[in-house]
């Protein structure tokens, strides 16, 4: 059964109008770019309010919620606006998690109505509807379904009349999203982002572009139905710049596009930074205007990391965030630091809206060089859980964000993350803790090893014993006795019970080391 939905506060002035009115001045300029198709400020603004147009002759209101199943498009920007100006809450469905994770968001997220691209997720929406009739929209023509795109064309050719009147309409109705985290904890929860955050990046985009700096050119790979989607594409918008989309992630596209379109930003996982940095493409690649490739949701190799800088020059920038507070640190213009080469494990210093703290367990905040939980404050912030006051009360403590990730700040202010709160082994008598990020750190250095993750697993004597799986590197012949002798010598002589060898690691949706998959698999053989 679903929990109700906490009572949406009036939050003030919508954001939404304010955009609306820098799209109207930035007129012919070029603001969203997917293939062939380019949409000016100018008609990103027409379509906002003609799509608001066509959903209100649908019957959405400000107080509903909306499940939408979209792909990476202009219609998907155009769709959150919309919806948004008119106060509702857009529930993006995250496309590329397991089905059950999808079921249990729209039906979790309360959605009034569902509204997808013509010709996706047909079965899941009609799980959904077996679950609750609601109303389903499609954008794209469907046999039994209306469609939004055709609508909003009728809107945009009549007058305009009816589509400004809709940002009068969300007085009581603050404008919200819902965004499902990665589940790699535990059952995945719906982290609530409301007026408050959209609002903060508006005016984070409308104060770069008073800098006189030009707006970035952001190529999005990450889907539109996450945090890590949405910000950068929204925050180009606001600054002036440009949105560059990418349906699927490939390599060799990703590097065209860059070139051919004047990319100046990205953001990739460390999974397709490895791809970009391995792909032939990337030899001829001209990526001259590149100014910030952004590195984020997990920790890369550093490796990796001295890799890119190599090639692009200093425009790597690592990113901490998470679901909850999607910028908490960023360390922008990496360089190979020869007086702190320890800096390339570190994830940079507080993000300008962001306030960091480091805090032993009952809640004093500790010095530079001593481990201890992150907390984090900022209007990037999320506002809570969906239906899970409880958590939400654990997790926000008088306006800060506990991460629940384990780490220290050096003298200079940067953060360095060794675990996550869950991941931490527990072993031997006294019982000591372990950092599996430590441990992963020192076999990602050996020259033998393309990848590694440390999971804890029972151990009758020591409580938690912790195994390594490993990917070899290519035509490398690294043995297990080497990754033991190396990890010993490296961590404080801490003993690997085993070290398996796997061809591939598990991956969530979300790019990120899948350690219940790892452990699940352990106790299987």
């Amino acid at each position: 059964m679903t929990e109700p939905a906490p009572p949406r506060r009036n939050p003030g002035p919508n954001y939404v109008p304010q955009a609306l009115e820098f799209f109207a001045r930035m007129g012919s300029a070029e603001a969203i770019v997917h293939g062939a198709r380019r949409y000016t400020y100018a008609e990103t603004r027409a379509a906002v309010l003609a799509m608001a147009t066509a959903l209100t002759a649908r019957r959405v209101r400000g107080s509903m919620t909306a499940a939408a199943v979209t792909r990476n498009h202009p219609e998907s920007i155009i769709l959150l606006l919309a919806l948004h100006l008119l106060g509702c809450r857009a529930a993006f469905v995250p496309i590329h998690a397991p089905r059950d994770q999808q079921r249990g968001f729209i039906e979790r997220a309360s959605a009034d109505v569902l509204i997808h691209d013509s010709g996706l997720a047909d079965d899941l929406i009609g799980e959904a509807l077996a679950q609750a009739a609601r109303p389903v929209l499609g954008l794209g023509p469907s046999a039994d379904r209306p469609d939004l795109l055709a609508e909003m064309i009728v809107a945009a050719a009549g007058s305009q009349a009816n589509g400004e009147r809709h940002g009068n309409t969300t007085a009581g109705h603050e404008p919200q999203s819902l965004f499902q985290t990665g589940g790699t904890t535990g059952r995945p929860k719906l982290v609530r982002h409301g007026q408050r955050f959209y609002e903060a990046l508006y005016l984070r985009g409308q104060l770069y572009r008073g800098s006189g700096e030009p707006g970035m050119r952001h190529l999005a790979v990450a889907p539109f139905g996450t945090a890590n989607g949405q910000l950068p594409v929204l925050l180009a918008l606001f600054q002036g710049g440009a949105a560059v989309l990418m349906t699927e992630f490939r390599a060799a596209e990703l590097l065209a596009t860059i070139e051919r379109e004047r990319v100046t930003s990205t953001l990739l996982s460390p999974r397709r930074l490895r791809e970009v940095l391995t792909d032939p493409a990337l030899a001829h690649t001209d990526c001259a205007r590149l100014r910030s490739l952004d590195c984020g949701g997990s920790a890369a190799p550093a490796a990796d990391l001295a890799q890119a800088i190599e090639r692009f020059g200093p425009v790597l920038r690592v990113v901490y965030g998470m679901t909850e507070a999607p910028v908490i640190t960023a360390y922008p213009g990496m360089d190979l630091d020869a007086e702190h080469p320890e800096r390339l494990r570190s994830c940079g210093t507080p993000d300008a809206t962001s306030k960091v703290e480091v805090r032993a367990a009952d809640g004093t905040v500790l010095p530079a060089g001593e481990t201890g939980t992150v907390w984090v404050a900022g209007p990037l912030v999320m506002d809570g859980y969906l239906g899970q006051p409880e958590q939400a009360g654990r997790a926000l403590v008088d306006g800060w964000l506990c991460t629940e990730d384990i780490g220290y700040t050096d003298r200079d202010g940067y953060l360095y993350l060794v675990d996550r709160a869950a991941d931490v082994i527990t072993t031997g008598e006294p019982p000591a803790r372990i950092y599996t990020r430590v441990l992963e750190d020192a076999l990602a250095g050996h020259p033998g090893v393309r990848a590694a993750a440390v999971a804890g697993v029972p151990d009758a004597e020591l409580g938690q014993a912790a195994v390594a799986f490993v990917v070899r590197a290519p035509g490398t012949g690294v043995t297990a006795a080497d990754l033991r002798d190396l990890v010993a010598g490296a961590a404080g002589g801490v003993a690997l019970r085993e070290v398996r060898f796997l061809g591939e690691l598990p991956m969530t949706h979300e790019d990120k080391v899948d350690k219940k998959a790892l452990c699940a698999q352990y106790h299987d053989k």
